[in-house]
C-alpha cells in the first residue's frame, strides 16, 4: 500500500500556550553553541507562504509526492509547468530579518549550524554559512537515470524556449516552489529530459513521500549531538524529518527553545514556545546581545 505524507496533525489540548518574552532565547545564544532548526515560517516575510499557519498552502494544495512524479508523465507535466512559473517568484525573492538575524548569530560565532527544511536558499542568500538543506534546494536539478546534476537555471532557460508564450496567472505560490494553476493553464506544457542521457529531470529536493538521504540525516544527528541547544525557528514540526531532531535534543537533556505563532508537534519536548513574528523576535534578540544586523529592521 502506497504510504500517504503525514501533512497535518491536531495539537493536545494540554500544550502550554506559547509565550513572547524572549529572555530564554537571549539566553542560549548569548551562551554560544546553538543549532537553528529552521521551517517555512522564517520565509513567509520575504513573500514565500507558509504549509500550515493562517492562510498555509495545505489549506488549498497537496504537494506533489515522489511516487506519483516518478509514475506518471502527466503529473510531471503539471509539475513542471507549474515549477516553471513558482521559479519566477523564487527568484525574486529576497532575504528578511529573520535570515539576516540569524546570519548576524553565526557571524558573532553563537551558532554551532543551521538546518533549514527550506529550499528556497535565502539563509546563504543572507550570509549564512554552515547550512545544511535537509529537504533540497530548488536551485538545482537532478536526472533520475544517470544521476547528473546542473542548475535550475539553465533547465529554466530551455523551458523559457520551449514554452514560449506560457504566461498563465498563478491563484498562488506555494513553499515548495509550485505555483497554482488549473490544468487548463498547464495544458500542453512541454517538459524537457535530461541533455545527456534524455532522463527523467527533477528538481533536487525531497519530495513528499520520499526519504531524506541516510548520509545527510546522520550529519544532522551529528550536529545535535555537538550543540549546545536547538532553536526552532518557523517550523510546525509536523513531518517527522525535522522533528526527529528536536526529540534527539530533548532525549539529551539539550535545551529545545521554540519560535513559531502557532502550536507546533515539538511542543512538549520544548522549555518554551514564543508565539512571535520571526522577524521581529530576532531583530529583538539581537538587539539585546548588541549585535547589528544588516539593513535593520523587522520587515524586508
Amino acid at each position: 500500500m502506497r504510504m500517504r505524507p503525514t501533512l497535518s496533525w491536531t495539537p493536545a489540548e494540554d500544550l502550554r500556550p506559547g509565550t513572547t518574552d524572549l529572555e530564554p532565547v537571549a539566553e542560549v545564544l548569548s551562551a554560544g553553541g546553538v543549532l537553528v532548526l529552521s521551517g517555512a515560517g522564517i520565509s513567509t516575510e520575504s513573500g514565500i507562504p507558509d504549509y500550515r499557519g493562517e492562510g498555509g498552502s495545505l489549506s488549498r494544495h497537496t504537494p506533489m509526492t515522489y511516487q506519483d512524479f516518478a509514475a506518471s508523465a502527466q503529473a510531471r507535466r503539471r509539475y513542471w509547468a507549474r515549477s516553471h512559473l513558482g521559479w519566477r517568484t523564487f527568484g525574486r525573492a529576497r532575504p528578511n530579518a529573520g535570515h539576516r538575524a540569524v546570519a548576524a548569530f553565526e557571524r558573532h560565532g553563537l551558532l554551532s549550524g543551521v538546518i533549514t527544511q527550506n529550499v528556497d536558499g535565502l539563509h546563504q542568500a543572507a550570509g549564512s554559512k554552515g547550512v545544511v538543506e535537509l529537504h533540497g534546494s530548488l536551485d538545482r536539478v537532478l536526472c533520475l537515470s544517470c544521476g547528473a546534476s546542473s542548475p535550475r537555471r539553465e533547465l529554466a532557460r530551455r523551458l523559457e524556449t520551449a514554452n514560449a508564450g506560457f504566461e498563465p496567472v498563478a491563484a498562488a505560490i506555494n513553499p515548495d516552489g509550485d505555483a497554482d494553476l488549473t490544468d487548463e493553464q498547464v495544458g500542453d506544457f512541454r517538459v524537457l529530459p535530461c541533455t545527456i542521457c534524455g532522463g527523467i529531470l527533477k528538481p533536487d529536493v525531497v519530495f513528499f513521500g520520499e526519504a531524506v538521504p541516510p548520509q545527510r540525516v546522520e550529519h544532522c544527528r551529528k550536529l545535535v549531538r555537538e550543540a549546545a541547544s536547538l532553536l526552532v525557528l518557523g517550523s510546525s514540526l509536523t513531518v517527522m524529518s525535522g522533528l526527529r531532531f528536536v526529540r534527539q535534543a530533548a532525549q539529551a537533556e539539550k535545551p529545545v527553545l521554540i519560535v513559531n505563532r502557532d502550536p507546533t508537534r515539538g511542543d512538549r519536548h520544548a522549555l518554551t514556545r514564543i508565539a512571535l513574528p520571526l522577524g521581529t523576535a530576532l531583530i529583538s534578540v539581537a538587539d539585546r546581545l548588541g549585535i547589528p544586523v544588516d539593513g535593520q529592521t523587522a520587515k524586508s
